[in-house]
């Protein structure tokens, strides 16, 4: 718990009393009185003297490699390859840290189960030579005598328990993890992209998992890309009865099980098999499905996620009248026992939403506690809207595999890069399901800094640290095994997340929050853990205020960061534009954001216009237009001088292929290419601090007009194709995939 905070290196704020007693509080511990703060102390003192280990420990295993070198075979698999998912990697010649009971007394005895079944069991040198506690017992490959020195462990997540030679025990989670994430084989480019943005001709008014499996087909075979990226696909809180619901894909209901909206409906098997007046009724939806689509193609309408999702949801229910064969039943109930709980918890929370409203804390006051009898009685009766909801969560995963295989069958070193959204809704399954593991009455935001002197607060409930690590990080295992299971690399929004969060107290301003820090090692060896059982890489989003360290932190664990070209100067030194030979290569290296204007838009000075428009200017438009273009002037002069430039700039399309071409010199082993800039798209997707004032989350792809573009007519587009030439005809070194 923090109580101050920096915005900036010289300058550091004190927490309010009131923030850091309210988040002291969300973690029960009463500190509104001076005699509750003694209490509370004496009670935090008494902890370590009376618990030998805390809840969850980490073993990190495998030497540190060299960044720049090629990843060791041995310490994880490349991304794509089939990984070993329990073979921990070649420990090199010296641990980077003790082990968690390096501190406890000679001849404690140690043993672990592991999570593969073993159990394994060794003494701590220099203690007394007895039998062992159980008699010898122990499972394969157990180190048994006496001081034995302890026995290679295998990667997972393990029970560990001591006990000293006076009779004290304790047991644990033990999280044993590789030492570091393997980077990409070679250098590579790909696509970002909001998937609801990028409609095609069979889209039912929003992109969806079949656009996707096209554009990575597309992409990795007529242009070369290794991957795509996508907004996060996590499931939405639907929509209230007398209004709409949040389109913001970084507040869902939950991000354990992805949104059955993405689903391409025809490509449901069962659906060739709907007959008489199912098939006519689903022809109709087709038909209005069209007229959607054409809507926001041909009359400008904005995307409209809840018409969607209501004609996808009556032709579900249609399909799901088709009995399942044989082999897809098989495949369902695997699904099923795959997920347990979990997903029976997600579609129990979908079924009381349909009869209560979406919001778990208006239901009835026994329903709001998932264990509660009253909430067993009612799954049993909601049985059958259960199913079907566990039927659209497999659905969805099925088609979400099949995108990634098309990625893959295309060429794509690494394929889909699914995008962690920071949080869940407070109202929704995730915050249900699992309440006990969020703060009750806090949000997280952001403090206030040079760009935002208010602060921000974006309603996401945080997680609690110390239900975390009791859980030995159980559903954070299940979330990121979740994200994973069809990725060649996850982007984590907000990465500085696993180090500490601002939470701000319910009903308070977020200038009056503080900072909880979390087990930044546990978290990260969690993220460790399962990236390497997934063969993938790993993204952290590290845009902003970041404490010092953490970058450092990241690269040392093989996580990619976030370079953005407009923000990288020297800011230590001249301030001026960083050229490429210091950029960072362990990085994804972009022009833009979903949150930040397109690079036409910064060109041309039309986002400080906008802003303008919208009242969201804090300074004269004069002045705020001469600093946007002096900042602009100033790249392309650099452009000019390295010769990426032809003629020194003056034809927008031009110049935003030089800024892809500057991206490309840079030494970043990962290059994403904002889709619309390949068509000059004006329009950002998210202007951050607006909310009716702007279409957020709801605009398709278009052209620099304004025009909206198809899937077809992008990937027969001239424009498109003499922007991605600066990818095609740059070569790598030899025996590197070209790029």
């Amino acid at each position: 718990m923090a109580t101050s905070y920096s915005p900036s290196p010289d300058r550091t704020v004190p927490a309010t009393d009131a923030a850091v007693i309210a988040a002291l509080a969300a973690l029960d511990v009463d500190a509104s009185t001076p005699e509750a703060v003694r209490r509370a102390l004496t009670a935090r003192e008494a902890v370590p003297s009376a618990r030998l280990l805390p809840p969850t420990v980490v073993m990190w295993r495998g030497g540190a490699p060299d960044p720049g070198a090629a990843p060791d075979p041995g310490a994880a698999p490349e991304p794509g390859a089939a990984p070993d998912p329990d073979r921990a990697p070649d420990p090199g010649p010296a641990a980077e840290a003790p082990p968690p009971w390096a501190g406890l007394p000679p001849g404690t005895r140690v043993r672990v189960e592991t999570e593969q079944g073993e159990r394994l069991e060794w003494e701590l040198p220099g203690g007394r030579d007895e039998s062992l506690p159980d008699g010898g017992e122990t499972g394969p490959g157990a180190a048994t005598e006496p001081g034995a020195a302890a026995p290679t462990l295998p990667l997972g997540v393990h029970g560990l328990r001591v006990e000293t030679p006076d009779d004290r025990t304790a047991t644990a989670h033990l999280v044993v993890a590789p030492h570091r994430l393997p980077p990409p084989r070679a250098k590579t480019y790909g696509l970002l992209v909001q998937l609801y943005s990028l409609l095609s001709r069979r889209s039912w008014g929003m992109g969806d998992l079949g656009d996707l499996a096209e554009l990575a087909a597309w992409s990795g075979r007529a242009l070369g890309a290794g991957f795509v990226q996508v907004n996060p696909l996590h499931a939405a809180v639907p929509k209230p009865v007398d209004g709409a619901s949040d389109p913001s894909p970084y507040r869902p209901s939950s991000r354990r099980f992805p949104d059955p909206v993405h689903l391409r409906v025809e490509d449901v098997p069962e659906y060739a098999h709907l007959d008489g007046a199912a098939r006519d009724l689903a022809a109709d939806l087709t038909r209005r499905a069209a007229a959607l689509r054409e809507s926001v193609l041909q009359q400008g309408q904005l995307i409209d996620r809840d018409a969607v999702w209501e004609l996808k949801l009556q032709a579900l229910e249609l399909i799901r009248e088709v009995p399942l064969g044989p082999g897809r039943r098989a495949a369902y109930n695997d699904f099923l026992a795959e997920h347990g709980t979990d997903l029976e918890d997600h579609a129990t929370w979908c079924a009381l939403a349909e009869r209560y409203g979406p919001d778990w804390r208006t239901w009835p006051a026994p329903l709001r506690d998932p264990a509660s009898p009253e909430s067993a009685r009612a799954r049993r009766e909601l049985m059958d809207r259960v199913d079907f909801h566990c039927r659209l969560a497999w659905l969805t995963d099925a088609q979400l595999a099949a995108a990634q295989r098309s990625a893959r069958d295309a060429g794509m070193d690494i394929g889909l890069v699914h995008d962690l959204a920071v949080g869940v809704h407070p109202a929704g399954a995730d915050a249900w399901a699992q309440r006990r593991h969020f703060a009750a009455g806090m949000s997280v935001g952001a403090p206030p800094d040079a760009f935002n002197a208010r602060g921000q607060d974006w309603g996401l409930p945080p997680w609690r640290p110390d239900r975390l690590a009791e859980s030995g990080y159980a559903p954070y295992r299940a979330l990121l095994r979740g994200m994973l299971r069809h990725a060649g690399a996850i982007r984590i929004d907000h990465v500085m997340g696993l180090f500490r969060l601002w939470w701000v107290p319910e009903g308070r301003a977020p200038t009056e929050g503080t900072y909880v820090h979390y087990d930044a090692d546990a978290m990260l060896a969690v993220l460790a853990l399962e990236a390497h059982r997934a063969g993938a890489l790993v993204i952290g989003e590290d845009l902003g205020t970041v404490e010092p360290g953490v970058r450092e932190t990241l690269q040392r664990r093989g996580v990619l960061g976030t370079s953005v070209l407009w923000f990288e100067r020297d800011w230590a030194g001249t301030g001026r534009p960083l050229p490429p030979e210091r950029w960072r290569a362990d990085c994804l290296a972009t022009a833009t954001t979903h949150d930040l204007p397109s690079t036409a838009a910064r060109i041309t000075g039309e986002h400080v216009q906008l802003r303008d428009r919208l009242g969201l200017l804090t300074r004269p438009l004069a002045v705020e237009q001469a600093e946007a273009a002096a900042d602009v002037s100033e790249w392309l002069a650099l452009l000019s001088r390295l010769g990426m430039l032809p003629g020194g700039g003056g034809h927008e399309q031009e110049e935003i292929r030089a800024v892809h071409r500057f991206l490309l010199a840079t030494p970043a082993r990962m290059t994403g290419i904002w889709l619309p800039d390949a068509l000059g798209d004006r329009r950002p997707q998210n202007l951050p601090g607006t909310w009716d004032q702007y279409p957020n989350w709801r605009l398709p792809i278009a052209d620099a007009a304004g025009r909206p573009v198809t899937l077809e007519e992008l990937a027969a587009s001239p424009r498109v194709h003499a922007f991605m030439d600066v990818f095609r005809t740059r070569t790598a070194p030899p025996g590197a995939r070209p790029v």
